[in-house]
């Protein structure tokens, strides 16, 4: 798959879910799904994951030659103030499990 921000904001829409994230509802499919999606971008796509700190914890996202891609920044009520500290898979990954990954990834491919 070509990196085509508006077709991957589509398919993610779409492959969210409870199995992606516990606090993913209805009227906010975004939310929880930080993590796991910055995860998967990273797979698929490269570049860089990214972290800015929130009240709530870390919120993390994508850097892809050179623009900062957030895909679930349509979780929050008001626009964030990004940091765009570096940030590993390994602090990524503290707010995703593997299971979870998983079914964003088999749900994102459909």
């Amino acid at each position: 798959m070509n990196f085509d921000p508006d077709d991957v904001q589509r398919a993610l829409r779409k492959a969210w879910s409870l199995a992606t994230a516990s606090q993913w509802t209805v009227d906010n499919p975004a939310a929880g799904q930080c993590n796991v999606t910055s995860l998967l971008i990273h797979d698929l796509f490269g570049g860089e994951l990214l972290k800015t700190p929130l009240p709530a914890g870390d919120h993390f996202y994508n850097r892809i030659g050179g623009h900062r891609y957030d895909f679930t920044a349509s979780q929050f009520d008001q626009p964030i103030t990004y940091m765009d500290l570096p940030a590993s898979r390994a602090e990524a990954e503290q707010g995703a499990t593997s299971g979870q990954l998983a079914a964003l990834s088999a749900a994102f491919q459909r």
